[in-house]
C-alpha cells in the first residue's frame, strides 16, 4: 500500500508538468502560424540588375540582394583540376541548355578551387541565362521560398552554398534534404544546388557512436540506420567532385599563372619560385589560394 500511494503521488505531480509542456507546445505552434501570416512575401527582385544575388533575411523579412560586381573568375584561371572542371562545365552546360543535370557537391582540401569553379560557371554561362544565388547555411531553411520565387522564370538558377556542413538538428538540413529529393510540390526545373564542403559527409560522425552502440535494453534497436541518416544528405547530390592537396609542381604552376596575371613576364614569374615555396612553407599549405595570395604580395612589393 505505501508503494502504491507514492506512485499515485508521483503521477499527480507529473500531471501539471505535462499540461504545461502541452500548453507551451501549442503556443509555439500558434506563434509559428501567426508569424507566417504576418510575414510579408519575398518580393520579386529586379532580375535585370545583376547576374548574381545573395539571399538576405532580417527578422521576418527576406529578399534577394543583387551583387553589383561579382567575382570575375574564368575556367582558364584554374589549373590542376582539369577533370573536375570538365565535369562541372559539362553539367552546367546541360542545365543551361534545358537538359537534365545534377545537383553538385564539391568536396576536399581547402583552397583547391572548389568555390572558384562555381564562380567560373557564372562567368561562362551568364550570357546564356545562368544566375547565381548565394545562400548561407543558416538561411537554407528558406530554400523552399526561393524555389517558389524562381519557379517559372526563364533564367536558370544555381543556388551556391559554400563551406557546407551541419550539426545534428540544424533546421537548414531538412530544408536542403527536401529540395534535393523533391518535396510533394516538386523541385523547380530551373534550379540546381551547388555546394562546397571540406568533408564529404555533411553531418559529423563520432567514434563514440560506434562505442555506444549496444544491444541491451538501453541501446538503439537499429544503430546502423542512424549512421545511414548521417550520410544520406551527401547521397542526394547527383554529382560528386573531389579535390586533393597540391604537390609542389602543381603549386608553382598556379603561382606562375597568377604572377603573370598581375603583370610579370614568364621569366620573372619563374624567378619567384624560391619565394613562392618559402611562402607556402610559412603558411603550412600548398594550394591555389595560397599561390594567389603569394602572387598578390609579391607583385605588390615589386611595384614600389
Amino acid at each position: 500500500m505505501p508503494g502504491r500511494s507514492s506512485s499515485a503521488a508521483g503521477a499527480a505531480a507529473l500531471a501539471p508538468v505535462e499540461r504545461v509542456a502541452a500548453l507551451l507546445e501549442q503556443a509555439e505552434r500558434v506563434l509559428g502560424r501567426l508569424e507566417q501570416l504576418l510575414s510579408p512575401g519575398v518580393p520579386q527582385p529586379d532580375w535585370d540588375a545583376a547576374v548574381a544575388f545573395r539571399w538576405r533575411r532580417r527578422g521576418t523579412q527576406a529578399w534577394l540582394q543583387p551583387v553589383a560586381q561579382p567575382a570575375v573568375i574564368r575556367f582558364s584561371d584554374l589549373h590542376g583540376v582539369d577533370e573536375q572542371k570538365a565535369r562541372l562545365e559539362r553539367n552546367t552546360r546541360q542545365f543551361v541548355g534545358g537538359r537534365p543535370a545534377n545537383n553538385v557537391l564539391l568536396t576536399g582540401a581547402r583552397g583547391t578551387g572548389k568555390s572558384s569553379l562555381v564562380k567560373a560557371c557564372l562567368q561562362a554561362f551568364a550570357s546564356k541565362g545562368l544566375r547565381l544565388v548565394e545562400m548561407d547555411k543558416a538561411d537554407l531553411v528558406d530554400l523552399p521560398e526561393l524555389v517558389e520565387l524562381v519557379r517559372g522564370r526563364r533564367e536558370r538558377f544555381i543556388v551556391f552554398s559554400d563551406d557546407l556542413s551541419f550539426d545534428q538538428g540544424e533546421p537548414g538540413y531538412k530544408a536542403l534534404k527536401s529540395v534535393l529529393d523533391g518535396s510533394v510540390a516538386g523541385t523547380a526545373d530551373n534550379l540546381l544546388i551547388y555546394a562546397t564542403s571540406n568533408r564529404r559527409h555533411l553531418l559529423p560522425e563520432y567514434m563514440r557512436e560506434n562505442l555506444e552502440a549496444t544491444h541491451d535494453e538501453s541501446g538503439e534497436v537499429h544503430p546502423g540506420e542512424g549512421t545511414e541518416e548521417k550520410v544520406s544528405l551527401s547521397d542526394r547530390f547527383g554529382l560528386w567532385l573531389s579535390f586533393y592537396p597540391f604537390d609542389q609542381d602543381h603549386y608553382l604552376r598556379i603561382a606562375e599563372h597568377w604572377l603573370q596575371a598581375f603583370g610579370l613576364s614568364e621569366q620573372q614569374a619563374r624567378a619567384a619560385h624560391a619565394e613562392a615555396l618559402l611562402w607556402a612553407l610559412e603558411r603550412g599549405s600548398r594550394s591555389g589560394r595560397i599561390a594567389w595570395q603569394f602572387a598578390r604580395d609579391y607583385c605588390g612589393r615589386k611595384r614600389r
